[in-house]
């Protein structure tokens, strides 16, 4: 079993077949495909399935899969902190972000880290928050954005910001200076399925206010579409509204409501240099 092998394994994996992975390694697909059957007859056993729509991962292929990243992440992190004892940051970065965060807050400090460590290599890539977490416990990501609370992780404050009712243009609500969760009750509501979810249903909850779910929805942007076609109302979070919002607008909570992100890891001992650098980066960096 080499490195290489293991390589290809998680490559394969994550990219979602053999092609793409031979372009992200620099291989050709034949090479890869060698790689592939030479490690499963090492193991005797198939690690991946393959059927018409690609490829899928077999159990026996989930644990060798979640066992070489564990492994390749080890032996990168043996490179990066011998260079981190000569007082130089070297890898690769992966950092997982909300796609609200990536523009707004994240940009900036990834050109300010970039711009301090340009020999470190970064891989961004966005998911909503229970991905993100996901990404970080399993070692996919190095580091993370998060909203808090999150338990298990080693968090340092990102943001805090307001969360704002959406209502279709002409609502009644609209001519309100702000509204209530009260005010909410009984109208279809469109609640989001990423981070904000506990934080709305337990400002609800605490208020004594059922939310007549109607509808659910992922991402901010499906979010704003459904209300401003006439299908409920919602809640979200400031943090990366556009300025124009056709056929929707917005009022402050009343009584505020508030979401904060953070950067987390897994382990803050744990962490790889790069990681570390990045989190120092933050505590030196005015967003």
């Amino acid at each position: 079993m080499t490195l290489t092998q293991l390589r290809v394994l998680v490559e394969v994996a994550e990219q979602g077949g053999f092609t793409a992975a031979a372009e992200l390694l620099g291989m050709s697909q034949p090479a890869v495909s060698r790689a592939v059957a030479s490690l499963e007859r090492e193991l005797g056993a198939a690690l991946f399935v393959r059927h018409r729509d690609g490829i899928a991962l077999t159990e026996a292929g989930r644990r060798a899969h979640a066992r070489a990243r564990e492994a390749l992440r080890h032996f990168d992190l043996i490179r990066a902190d011998v260079a981190a004892a000569g007082g130089r940051i070297t890898g690769e970065l992966r950092l997982a972000s909300l796609p609200s965060a990536t523009g707004t807050l994240v940009a900036r400090l990834l050109r300010a880290f970039t711009d301090r460590y340009p020999q470190v290599k970064v891989r961004l890539f966005e998911g909503m928050d229970d991905d993100v977490r996901a990404w970080l416990r399993h070692g996919a990501a190095e580091v993370g954005v998060v909203t808090l609370p999150a338990p298990g992780l080693h968090t340092v404050h990102l943001s805090t910001h307001d969360m704002v009712c959406v209502l279709p243009s002409g609502d009644r609500l609209a001519a309100q200076p702000a509204v209530r969760l009260p005010d909410l009750a009984g109208r279809p509501f469109i609640l989001t399925t990423a981070g904000c979810r506990p934080l709305i249903t337990g400002a609800a909850l605490a208020a004594g206010v059922g939310l007549d779910i109607a509808f659910e929805a992922s991402g901010p942007a499906a979010i704003l579409e459904m209300v401003g076609a006439g299908l409920g109302v919602s809640i979200v979070p400031t943090l990366g509204l556009p300025a124009d919002l056709p056929g929707v607008v917005t009022r402050p909570l009343e009584p505020g409501l508030t979401r904060s992100l953070a950067l987390a890891v897994p382990s803050l001992e744990d962490c790889a240099p790069t990681a570390r650098a990045f989190l120092d980066e933050l505590a030196a960096f005015t967003l």
